[in-house]
C-alpha cells in the first residue's frame, strides 16, 4: 500500500503550528510528493478557527493520535468473491492467486464470511460423511457452471436448493426401489447410458438428471422429463468425476467460516493481535463503516513497516507531539524553538532557524523553490507569521520575519497592521471559553531535572474579562497540573495591544518562594513587556524551577 505522509504540528496547535502543516503540505505536493496530507494534534483555537474561514481555507486533518492502528499497517485491498460463487470456483481462484484466505461479499460488497482451508476442511467432511444424509445447497446454474454441463432442460435454473445426490449404480429393480423409499423432488441422480435408470428418475419426479460421459437423453425421455418438470444435463466427466464437482458446486458460503469477526481500520494493534491468535487462519478480514472490505490483516502484517511517514512542524519534542509518534518514521523536522531530546536512529532533514514563527520558514521555502503562492495560502501564511510574532512586535520578531510579512503582504493586497488587529481580536475570544479548554489552548509541555513543566498561551486585546475570572483560572489549572502530574500548570495571557501579559499559575507550593514577577496576589503575576513564552517566559521559569528543587 502507498504510504501517507502526514504534516503535522504540535498538540494543543496554535495558528503558526497549523498554518505551517497547511503551508508545507501544499509545498511537497507541488514539489512532486505524493500523498501528503496536512494535519493537526488537537481542536484549534478561536483565531485560527477564524483564519482558515476567513480565507476559505479547509482545516488540516484532525488525528487526535498515532497509537498503532490497523489502518498504518493493514497491505493493499484483497481479492474476495460473492458469497454465492460456487465452491469450485472459489477454490480455483485461492489456487491461482495462490490465496490462503479468501474474504466472502455479499451484492453491496459487505463482508459475510471467510473461507480458510480449516474451515473447508470441516465442512466438506460433513457433507461427504457416508454416515450421514449429507444435502448439498445448489442450484442448477451452479451446476451447469461447475461440471461444465450441456443444458438439456432446464427449470428454475437460479434457485437454491438442498440437494442429495444419488448415483445409479444400482440394479435397475433395486435403483427404483431405493428412488422411492422417500421423496425426490430435491433429488439429483447422475446416471451413465442406462436408459432404464434414466426413466425410473424422471418417473420419480428427481428434480435433476445429470447424464454423464457426455450421454444424451432419447426424444421419448426428454419428453418425459419436461411433463414431469424434471431438469437434464449431459456432463463431459464420467460419473466418478461429476459427483465430485456437483459437491463443489455449493455456493462457497456453505463452508466458509462464518465466526471470523473483521476489524476496523481505527482498531488498536493490541486488538488486532487477539483477533489473529484466535483466527484459524491466522488472518482477519478490515472493513470501512459499510463494512466493505478493504484489506487482510495477517501475522505477517506485524513485522510490515507501518504505511504512514511524518513530517514535524513547529516542535521537535516528543512530549509536545501527537501520541504514538515514536512508532514512525519521522521524514523532517521544521521548526523555530529550542532543541529538546530530539534524537532518531536514522538521518532527518532537520531545519531550525531562529526566526519568530514556523510560518516565516515555510513561506521562505516557497522562495527558494521558486513555487508559486495561491493568494489564499499566502493570506493565512501571512497571519501564521503574524500570531505567532504578535504583529511583528515580540522579542522573537526578526528581520526575515518582516521581509516575509511584507512579502505575502504584497501578494495578498493585506495590511500588516489591520490584518494583525482583526486576527488578534479574533483571539479574544479565547477569554470566554469554559476554563478547562481555555487552560489548554496552545499548550506545551516542557521537562526541567525530570520535573514537567505546563504552561499554555492565550492572545487578547483585553484582559478585563480574564481577571474576571482568575478564581475560575486557578482552579483549572490546579485540576489541569494533577491530571498531567506536572511540577506546574501556567496560563500566560497576552495583551496584544498594551504588550504586556499575565501569568495565571498553579504549581508545588516550594516554587512560589522563588517567583520574582510582580503579583496582586497568589498565582497571578505581572509580565511587564514579556510577549514570547518560548524566548522571555521559559528562560526565566526554568531559573526559578531549578532554584526551587536544589
Amino acid at each position: 500500500m502507498e504510504k501517507t505522509t502526514y504534516v503535522i504540528g504540535h498538540k494543543n496547535p496554535d495558528t503558526d503550528s497549523v498554518v505551517a502543516a497547511t503551508a508545507y503540505a501544499e509545498l511537497k505536493r507541488a514539489l512532486g510528493w505524493k500523498n501528503v496530507i496536512a494535519a493537526r494534534a488537537g481542536a484549534v483555537n478561536p483565531q485560527t478557527e477564524y483564519i482558515f474561514h476567513r480565507f476559505n481555507v479547509p482545516l488540516p486533518a484532525f488525528v487526535p493520535d498515532l497509537v498503532p492502528k490497523v489502518a498504518y499497517y493493514v497491505g493493499d485491498k484483497p481479492t474476495c468473491v460473492h458469497e454465492s460463487t460456487p465452491l469450485w470456483d472459489a477454490l480455483q481462484t485461492m489456487e491461482k492467486e495462490d490465496l490462503r484466505v479468501l474474504p466472502l461479499v455479499d451484492s453491496d460488497g459487505r463482508y459475510k464470511a471467510t473461507l480458510h482451508y480449516s474451515a473447508f476442511a470441516q465442512n466438506i467432511l460433513a457433507k461427504i460423511n457416508p454416515n450421514r444424509k449429507a444435502v448439498i445447497p445448489t442450484s442448477i446454474s451452479h451446476l451447469v457452471k461447475t461440471i461444465k454441463a450441456q443444458q438439456i432442460l432446464v427449470f428454475e435454473p437460479e434457485v437454491v436448493f438442498n440437494a442429495r445426490m444419488v448415483v445409479a449404480a444400482l440394479s435397475t429393480s433395486r435403483f427404483k426401489n431405493y428412488i422411492n423409499a422417500e421423496p425426490a423432488q430435491n433429488k439429483i441422480v447422475l446416471v451413465g447410458d442406462r436408459e432404464e435408470s434414466q426413466r425410473t428418475a424422471i418417473e420419480a419426479g428427481v428434480r435433476v438428471l445429470i447424464l454423464t460421459n457426455g450421454m444424451l437423453p432419447s426424444k421419448e425421455l426428454k419428453e418425459l422429463a419436461e411433463s414431469r418438470h424434471v431438469s437434464i444435463l449431459s456432463s463431459p466427466y464420467d460419473t466418478s468425476s461429476t459427483s465430485l464437482l456437483t459437491l463443489y458446486s455449493a455456493p462457497v458460503i456453505s463452508v466458509a467460516d462464518t465466526s471470523i469477526l473483521p476489524l476496523s481500520p481505527r482498531d488498536w494493534i493490541k486488538t488486532a493481535k487477539q483477533a489473529i491468535a484466535t483466527s484459524p487462519s491466522r488472518s482477519v478480514p478490515v472493513v470501512d463503516d459499510d463494512r466493505k472490505v478493504i484489506g487482510l490483516f495477517s501475522e505477517s502484517d506485524l513485522i510490515r513497516e507501518p504505511n504512514i511517514e511524518l513530517i514535524m512542524v513547529d516542535h521537535n519534542e516528543f512530549s509536545q507531539a501527537v501520541e504514538g509518534i515514536d512508532h514512525y518514521h519521522i521524514l523532517e523536522v521544521i521548526d523555530h524553538h529550542r532543541l529538546g531530546s530530539f534524537t532518531t536512529p536514522y538521518p532527518i532533514t532537520f531545519i531550525n532557524r531562529v526566526v519568530g514563527s514556523t510560518s516565516t520558514i515555510v513561506a521562505s521555502m516557497f522562495l527558494e523553490t521558486k513555487t508559486p503562492l495561491s493568494r489564499q495560502l499566502a493570506s493565512i501564511l501571512l497571519c501564521g507569521v503574524l500570531s505567532d510574532t504578535l504583529v511583528l512586535n515580540s522579542a522573537t520578531t526578526t528581520d526575515l520575519d518582516r521581509e516575509i510579512a511584507e512579502h505575502l503582504s504584497s501578494i495578498t493586497d493585506l495590511d500588516i497592521e489591520q490584518t494583525g488587529h482583526d486576527i488578534m481580536a479574533s483571539a479574544s475570544e479565547a477569554a470566554r471559553m469554559p476554563v478547562d479548554q481555555m487552560v489548554r489552548v496552545d499548550r506545551k509541555e516542557y521537562e526541567m531535572k525530570g520535573k514537567k513543566l505546563s504552561v499554555s498561551q492565550v492572545e487578547l486585546t483585553s484582559m478585563d474579562t480574564m481577571m474576571g475570572r482568575v478564581d475560575e483560572i486557578l482552579a483549572g489549572l490546579s485540576k489541569l497540573r494533577l491530571e498531567t502530574g506536572s511540577y506546574l500548570a501556567g496560563l500566560m495571557a497576552t495583551d496584544v495591544t498594551k504588550l504586556e501579559s499575565v501569568l495565571f499559575l498553579d504549581a508545588e507550593a516550594e516554587l512560589f518562594n522563588y517567583v520574582n514577577f510582580p503579583s496582586p496576589r497568589k498565582g497571578v503575576y505581572i509580565l511587564k513587556d514579556i510577549l514570547s513564552r518560548k524566548k522571555q517566559l521559559m528562560p526565566a521559569l526554568f531559573e526559578m524551577v531549578e532554584r526551587a528543587i536544589e
